[in-house]
């Protein structure tokens, strides 16, 4: 069965820690899933690319056709990483700007995964007091584990089983497989059906 993974990640500089802390969730998802058999194709919405466009569509009320692609990667997918910087004890601007732009229906009953960096373990509560409570507003399925990654938690490699980190995102990947693993294959497609994409919208004009 082939199974879709959507990755958000906001970080705001090129490399950044919220980027490879995004790609490390997703390798252990998708390792998690191809151990059962599925097909994984992950999918990584770069949120800073799309940042003048989120404005934008705050402001006019519609998306631009990448800003609305990125829209449709995330809502189609079986299941969501979401990972944002931490700033005074917040997520970032970024990060809240894009989940603000999508659509209120897009996450309900769709695995997630929670997580963020930070330069110290003290903006480790941004996950709990922020962003659990942001997709549970939007209805998602938020897996238990939720993983936060210091400055100071980047000093072991990525092989290493006994490292803190290591262990927290091979928790939250086996748990965002298994909540990916008990969605049912979306039903073939309607030809009559009424629900358009937005990138199709607007490539037709709205």
């Amino acid at each position: 069965m082939k199974r879709t993974l959507a990755v958000v990640s906001a970080g705001l500089r090129l490399p950044s820690t919220t980027r490879m802390l995004a790609d490390r969730l997703a390798a252990g998802v998708r390792e998690e899933l191809e151990g059962r058999g599925a097909q994984v194709d992950v999918d990584v919405v770069e949120v800073r690319d799309h940042a003048h466009d989120l404005v934008d569509h705050l402001m006019a009320g519609y998306p631009s056709p990448g800003l609305g692609r990125a829209f449709d990667t995330v809502t189609a997918a079986d299941g969501l990483i979401a990972v944002t910087p931490a700033f005074t004890a917040a997520y970032s601007g970024l990060f809240k700007m894009f989940f603000d732009c999508l659509e209120d229906t897009a996450l309900v009953g769709k695995p997630v995964l929670a997580a963020a960096t930070g330069g110290t373990g003290r903006h480790s509560l941004v996950l709990d007091h922020a962003v659990r409570p942001m997709f549970a507003y939007l209805r998602a399925v938020v897996v238990p584990t939720a993983v936060f990654a210091a400055t100071e938690d980047w000093g072991h490699g990525s092989g290493d089983t006994q490292d803190p980190l290591v262990r927290r995102i091979g928790r939250a990947a086996r748990e965002l497989a298994d909540e990916v693993a008990r969605r049912e294959a979306p039903p073939a497609t309607d030809p009559h059906d009424d629900l358009v994409p937005f990138s199709r919208l607007l490539q037709h004009g709205g």
